[in-house]
């Protein structure tokens, strides 16, 4: 029996297939090779074609499963017993009746929204919006619906029903429009002190209440593969349950079994995610971060499962900038030639704890939610000294400046009552980088542990635990492989958290 997940993004769609007993991976692919397109018809917009990430999931399912095939040398159809969903979180989609797409789905990073998230947050009250939707209403689906009922009226009035990313994929997969109450909190539609669906904010933005999705659970059975998704994908039968949806960073954490408070998943690619468990209301009052209900978000209980999402703009962007610009060498022709970022980390770790004085603000990415209100959008290089500094001085003064971004984040997380026990991250990107993550694990005090997962195997895992596969949480993670583990070192941080403290005392100058 195999247990297949969908990871949903705005670059790709990936696929893997797992042994539902044994919990380990069997095949994995995905679809584009290259990039999936995001449309911008005008500044700040970002659109995306839904049909494009079916397209593309349907081209990473077939290769999977001809894949798997060949390594059990099967010859039948798989005995797939349940599906799960990541996707990227807080796009819009809208249909008709006829479940027709009416318009190009407003993506995550589309900014169109903003002044009318900013509106709503000052017209009801910052207090109420905070306290009742833990954010503001910002630039989230619930801010892109009410762009829509504004500057498109007329696709507006043909609206049966509005969704996110990965409700519109379970659409396509079962025939029915569903949703959860962890995705309407990503739209900023959960009001969490009634537990129920805002019907201040639907009303302050005009949107009719039966434009929401019946609200199905993220674990169990959110409905079935019908015939004509059947007929799509090869290897998969009708009735076959969807059992798992998460948007991409709670279904993260969830990857690397992070459930109960003090737990962080992080990630750092382009940009930098910190995502941590709260087991009970609470909201930062500058809004720098964003809390919304995580994958076992429980609207019954008293004991309150939420993810806190801290994000960080300037983490690998400068990490790729030097690679391009100033990290070449000689190859072995007389060319030129960009180092690899293993050579880029090797290199960094011959620099000394504090690389000389030289210190990086890598704040280059655009605005920062972490110094609202201030908008510093430059990254800083201060304290070069050309008899002193090379190459492996900036990198390792880049790297320290990206874990400094972190801790600083992480702050406002402490200030929100969350204990701080165990950051988990897949082995990728900035977490390759024994300089990143020994200078992360020094500044915060926290253990850092490293597994081999990803999005598409933990939504796979998430479907197990829906259609009732494994007996508990710590039954779907026996087989997760943690691959390296690292702890503060005594010895170092004293002089990591100077350094640290430099830095900041160079981000106060900087503000001034």
């Amino acid at each position: 029996m195999y247990l297949i997940g969908y990871d949903v993004g705005s670059s790709s769609v990936k696929a893997s297939l797992i042994d539902s007993i044994s919990g380990k991976e069997i095949v994995s692919d995905y679809f584009p090779k290259d990039e999936m397109k995001i449309n911008a018809p005008h500044p700040l917009w970002a659109e995306q074609d839904p049909q494009q990430w079916w397209s593309n999931l349907k081209l990473a399912h077939h290769s999977v499963i001809t894949k798997a095939k060949s390594i059990t040398n099967s010859e039948g159809d798989l005995n797939i017993i349940g599906i799960g969903i990541s996707f990227q979180m807080h796009g819009l989609v809208i249909v008709d009746k006829d479940k027709n797409v009416l318009r190009p789905s407003i993506i995550w990073c589309d900014s169109r929204a903003v002044g009318i998230g900013e509106k709503a947050f000052e017209s009801l009250g910052r207090d109420y919006c905070l306290s009742h939707f833990l954010n503001s209403p910002g630039n989230f689906t619930a801010s892109k619906l009410s762009w829509v009922k504004e500057n498109e009226p007329e696709i507006f009035k043909r609206i049966y029903k509005f969704m996110l990313p990965g409700d519109y994929i379970a659409m396509k997969l079962t025939g029915e429009i569903t949703t959860t109450i962890e995705s309407l909190s990503e739209a900023v539609l959960w009001d969490f002190q009634s537990n129920t669906v805002s019907e201040k904010l639907l009303n302050y933005f005009g949107i009719p209440n039966d434009f929401i999705p019946d609200i199905k659970p993220v674990f169990g059975v959110q409905g079935t593969v019908s015939l004509e998704a059947a007929l799509e994908l090869s290897g998969i039968k009708e009735g076959v349950p969807v059992t798992y949806r998460s948007g991409d960073q709670p279904n993260n954490a969830f990857s690397l079994n992070v459930m109960k408070k003090g737990e962080l998943a992080s990630t750092a690619g382009t940009s930098g995610v910190v995502y941590g468990v709260l087991d009970h209301l609470a909201y930062d009052k500058q809004s720098r971060v964003n809390t919304f209900a995580h994958v076992n978000y429980n609207a019954q209980s008293n004991d309150k499962r939420l993810g806190v999402l801290l994000c960080i703009n300037g983490t690998g962007i400068l990490y790729s900038w030097l690679k391009r610009n100033l990290m070449s060498v000689a190859g072995v022709d007389g060319e030129s030639k960009s180092m690899t970022y293993d050579e880029m980390n090797e290199l960094s770790s011959q620099s000394p704890i504090g690389s000389k004085g030289l210190l990086i603000v890598p704040f280059g990415n655009g605005s920062e939610r972490i110094l609202s209100p201030l908008n510093y959008n430059s990254c800083t290089i201060h304290g070069i000294n050309f008899n002193i500094h090379c190459q492996k001085d900036i990198l390792r003064a880049a790297q320290e400046g990206i874990a400094y971004a972190y801790e600083l984040g992480m702050e406002i997380m402490r200030d929100m009552g969350m204990d701080l026990k165990v950051i988990r991250a897949c082995s990728s990107n900035m977490f390759k980088s024994k300089v990143f993550l020994q200078t992360l694990s020094n500044i915060s005090g926290v253990k850092i542990e490293i597994y081999n997962t990803d999005g598409s195997t933990g939504a796979a895992r998430g479907a197990g635990v829906g259609c009732g596969v494994y007996k508990n949480m710590n039954d779907a993670f026996q087989s997760l492989e943690k691959i390296n583990e690292i702890t503060p070192i005594l010895n170092d941080t004293h002089k990591c958290k100077e350094s640290y403290n430099e830095w900041k005392h160079l981000l106060n100058k900087i503000y001034k």
